[in-house]
């Protein structure tokens, strides 16, 4: 038995509901363990502390549930604050890449015409093929572009599959923004 399984168990036994085979194996680790033999005298004063004073009420929440939940808020608090760090130390490494990377991309962008006439001169029969493969692609761009025109024509005429058609398109939405959202405590 592990000791987070023998804290649960020694919750479930003050309350009554643990089974007399868990019972013996609490009993067992409480032997070899002083870590949770330990936490069951401490949980032992917290009961005696609490039944003595004179607004105690039974309530049917054990000592020991109560400090685990702090506890375990307490985790699930320090895990958003580390996620909410990895997300400030990756938006400040953006902060420096982003302006470089954009401008590399427009320097490239800004010397391709520049290749292209040095290809153009220097290697004639390259600038063909390039020029080739580029017919190739805007041909396919076009036809690309008369499929998804036809099924445009085809969705818009039809009320019904365009209604489908928006309800999909607003589900995903809501997903998505779902998803986004920024992470709340529990």
């Amino acid at each position: 038995m592990r000791c987070q399984d023998a804290k649960l168990a020694l919750a479930a036994q003050h309350d009554g509901d643990l089974a007399q085979l868990d019972i013996l194996e609490l009993q067992e680790h409480l032997k070899h363990c002083p870590v949770c033999r330990a936490y069951e005298q401490h949980q032992g004063s917290l009961d005696s502390l609490v039944r003595s004073s004179p607004s105690y009420a039974r309530s049917g929440i054990s000592t020991e549930r109560i400090m685990m939940a702090i506890q375990q808020r307490k985790r699930i608090t320090q895990q958003l604050e580390d996620i909410r760090l990895q997300q400030r130390s990756r938006e400040a490494r953006l902060r420096i890449i982003g302006p470089l990377l954009v401008v590399v991309v427009v320097a490239i962008l800004g010397s391709l015409p520049l290749l292209l006439l040095a290809a153009a001169i220097f290697q004639p029969d390259l600038m063909v093929n390039a020029l080739t493969w580029l017919s190739d692609a805007v041909g396919m761009l076009i036809m690309l572009a008369q499929y998804i025109q036809a099924g445009l024509l085809l969705v818009t005429r039809n009320n019904l599959l365009l209604s489908g058609l928006a309800f999909v398109l607003v589900i995903m939405m809501a997903v998505w923004l779902r998803l986004m959202r920024h992470p709340q405590e529990v």
